[in-house]
């Protein structure tokens, strides 16, 4: 990024922080070329002794002269950030939004802006080990994209979709896939500790099982039904086991779950706050 000199991101929170640390590890940017803003400037001088970086709580002061603007305000605080910067960015200027539901009009609307990226990062971005999901608008420059691609990589892998309908559908199923895991992880841990295991030996087991896993299934490459059918022997203690999943219904409830978060993500997209629904639509 030999050409910016200052990248501004809009909103100082978990999301936030892992771009700065992506940028900041992988020596992408200077953090003298960084400046983060929000409310509280607690938050601000955390960032700037751990990271380097500027803050300021003038959301309008950090993206003056800024060639990139990240937004990761929550999605309920987007309105009113929208039209604190409307008119106050540069023409040319790359706003990447990082927030649930918020479709590119919406933000170009709202800023009166038309170069945008859309993107959906995930949790394990913070140590380098996330998916991002991005689109972008017409009036993004190959070279804007490239440098897009380069903030994105930052934070793990990224995908970049021509349709910006993937974006919901990335949000519920990679966005906040992060919770599934660590909810199945939270089950299987309780049900180790219930068998009688000390938790410090059931968290250790369940996670090296986890992670066994899913390198096995990198690996190998074949269908997950193919290595799940390697560890269940017929009548044996995989198969019992399996057998209550599938009668609890296991597969319905995360396909119910994965399709109440895109159409929250539509929701939030539309505006609309409110309370998580106690049952999904049917679909």
């Amino acid at each position: 990024m030999e050409n910016i000199n200052k990248i501004a991101i809009i909103g100082p929170g978990v999301m936030a922080e892992a771009i700065i640390s992506g940028l900041t590890r992988n020596q992408i940017i200077p953090a003298s070329a960084i400046i983060a803003a929000g409310p509280e400037a607690s938050r601000g001088k955390e960032l700037v002794d751990l990271y380097g970086i500027g803050f300021t709580t003038e959301n309008s002061q950090a993206v003056d002269q800024a060639e990139i603007i990240i937004l990761s305000v929550k999605p309920q605080k987007l309105t009113g950030v929208l039209n604190g910067l409307r008119g106050k960015l540069h023409p040319d200027a790359l706003v990447i939004s990082i927030i649930a539901g918020a479709s590119i009009d919406t933000i170009r609307k709202g800023l009166m802006h038309d170069v945008i990226v859309r993107a959906m990062p995930n949790t394990p971005a913070q140590i380098g080990q996330g998916i991002s999901v991005w689109t972008y608008s017409t009036d993004v420059t190959d070279e804007q994209k490239l440098l897009a691609q380069e903030i994105l990589r930052a934070l793990g892998q990224e995908i970049m979709l021509e349709e910006e309908s993937y974006l919901d559908m990335a949000t519920a199923l990679s966005g906040s896939g992060p919770a599934y895991v660590f909810l199945f992880m939270e089950a299987l841990i309780d049900a180790g500790v219930h068998l009688g295991f000390p938790r410090r030996i059931a968290e250790q087991l369940v996670l090296q099982t986890l992670r066994g896993s899913v390198e096995y299934y990198a690996e190998k490459k074949d269908h997950p039904a193919e290595l799940r059918n390697e560890v269940t022997s017929p009548g044996g203690t995989s198969a019992a086991a399996l057998y209550y999943l599938e009668k609890a219904g296991f597969r319905t409830a995360i396909s119910r779950a994965i399709w109440a978060a895109y159409e929250r993500s539509q929701e939030l997209g539309k505006g609309k706050s409110g309370q998580t629904p106690d049952k999904p639509s049917e679909f």
